[in-house]
């Protein structure tokens, strides 16, 4: 365990590390294109503007459209030189010329020379391309040094052979292209195009130095642009697991202040939503230990209470004592078996026994049990039914949720102590409602009463009937047949609890009261 702490790091440093990266692989890249690739690039470029320039000139030489015209302006666009020869004759004559090549490697190609590169073009299928030396192609040394001084203000001994001419002229590329223009059956002719190659070792050079001064200080820029922007991502997520911490110590009063940017925003809503939850959860516990305490407390006392009263006094071993000690026993054991019963639904571990059953004769049988509380509390409980229904589910578990919302209407009915149920068969649905005319229930308490032992006036009492767990015991029972309900209530005028379930079957009768 400890070591998988000790390979966890704050996010801060993870975002910087990411950042830092990023910002090394792209500096590497532009390394890798601007140092290694700048030739090839460089190349290919000026290959692609003589392809170009050799298409639009070879067009207007075939429509024989305004070719000096358009020699000029190409040549002029992309630094060319430009021939146009005449081949009808065993000796080329120009016919076209233009140079806007570098002044200073500007030259004139002889007639041998350009007959050269034509046959070289027959050989080639009609077009030809390579790269040249300076030196080896078009001028001798001492031409190029006297182009130098032409074009150059300083003095011509600068310019004066040193032993080292050669090798450093050799290094100076001129890009060719000739191509045999087919005018028409009879008539052709050669355009040659000479682009001088700038040598990019310089501008290597050059761009190295740039690139080491400009990675420098991107990297320390980034390192600490990385830590900050990392700390502004961070710190909100960590200001929450700080109060996270508190909230974890059941501490329900801190807020979550989280902001910044949508997710952290999210998270944040739901934290506040959690802790708002908990601490109602908590509340509830509380409550539910108090009252359970309490329901467990009463009995015991009067058991207790009677129980001594019976032995110190003579004359009380009454049969009416002795009841009210079952009485209160069996209060006890339904509470325990309610508490038993709700963990089990709760968890899982209480199995359904589907079958077909009459649900209006369970209804029915559920009745005979109030015969007494009608007797003597005067309870007006009535039952509404114009079918004998046939649903499937479990009988025992139906009985119990009908036995136990009948129980929550007996403790909250009103003055008038009148309890309805009420049987509805709609389509394929019957629908179970059991009505009373107590206070009801405000609109902002109603999802809550389906927990245990929720109060809406959050003042225990003890039930009439039942144990106080009935609610609980209903929604987790109907989660289980999948049935939907409810509740409606109106203040002072009542609530009704509600649920549905498939029918088999619904024989209809004359309505039973």
């Amino acid at each position: 365990m400890k070591q998988y702490k000790l390979n966890l790091h704050p996010l801060k440093y993870k975002l910087a590390k990411y950042f830092l990266a990023i910002v090394f692989a792209t500096i590497v890249l532009l390394w890798f294109f601007q140092i290694v690739f700048l030739e090839s690039f460089y190349k290919s470029i000026k290959t692609t503007q003589v392809e170009q320039g050799a298409k639009q000139i070879s067009v207007s030489v075939r429509n024989n459209s305004n070719i000096s015209e358009v020699i000029d302006t190409v040549s002029r666009k992309n630094s060319l030189s430009v021939y146009i020869y005449d081949t009808s004759t065993p000796i080329f004559k120009k016919m076209y010329s233009c140079d806007y090549n570098n002044a200073v490697w500007r030259t004139d190609y002889q007639e041998h020379q350009a007959y050269k590169y034509y046959r070289e073009a027959s050989n080639s299928g009609g077009t030809y391309l390579g790269t040249v030396t300076l030196q080896s192609d078009i001028m001798s040394i001492e031409e190029l040094q006297r182009n130098l001084y032409k074009y150059s203000s300083d003095s011509q001994e600068d310019y004066q052979d040193n032993g080292n001419s050669e090798n450093e002229y050799s290094k100076y590329e001129n890009l060719v292209y000739g191509e045999i223009i087919q005018i028409n059956k009879d008539t052709q002719c050669f355009m040659l195009i000479n682009s001088m190659i700038t040598p990019v070792s310089s501008v290597v050079d050059t761009l190295r130095i740039q690139l080491m001064i400009v990675s420098a200080f991107v990297f320390i820029m980034a390192i600490g642009l990385s830590f900050y922007a990392s700390r502004r991502i961070s710190k909100p997520l960590s200001d929450m697991s700080k109060t996270a911490k508190e909230l974890a110590k059941q501490n329900y009063n801190v807020e979550f202040k989280g902001s910044g940017y949508l997710e952290v925003k999210e998270l944040n809503d739901t934290l506040n939503y959690t802790r708002k939850e908990l601490s109602k959860v908590d509340e509830l516990r509380q409550e539910l230990i108090a009252n359970i305490s309490h329901d467990l407390r009463t009995p015991l006392t009067m058991i207790k209470g009677y129980g001594e009263v019976m032995r110190d006094l003579p004359g009380e071993n009454t049969p009416e004592n002795v009841q009210i000690i079952i009485d209160e026993a069996s209060r006890l054991s339904n509470l325990v078996t309610d508490l038993l019963d709700l963990s089990k639904l709760q968890s899982g571990t209480m199995s359904l026994d589907i079958e077909e059953f009459s649900l209006t004769d369970s209804i029915r049988n559920i009745f005979k049990r109030y015969a007494k509380l009608k007797e003597q509390e005067g309870y007006n409980i009535v039952f509404e039914s114009d079918a004998n229904v046939i649903v499937k589910g479990d009988e025992l578990k139906i009985s119990q949720v009908i036995y136990n919302l009948m129980n929550n209407a007996v403790n909250y009915a009103g003055e008038d102590k009148t309890i309805i149920v009420s049987q509805i068969v709609k389509e394929n649905i019957v629908r179970i409602e059991v009505t009373d005319h107590g206070d009801g229930i405000p609109d902002d308490k109603l999802e809550y009463i389906w927990d245990r032992y929720y109060k809406v006036d959050k003042e225990h009492k003890r039930a009439v009937i039942g144990t106080g767990l009935g609610l609980s015991i209903v929604k987790n029972i109907l989660d289980l047949h999948h049935s939907h309900y409810g509740v409606n209530s109106q203040l002072n005028k009542g609530s009704t609890f509600w649920f549905e379930l498939e029918y088999v079957n619904a024989e209809k009768t004359d309505i039973i009261k």
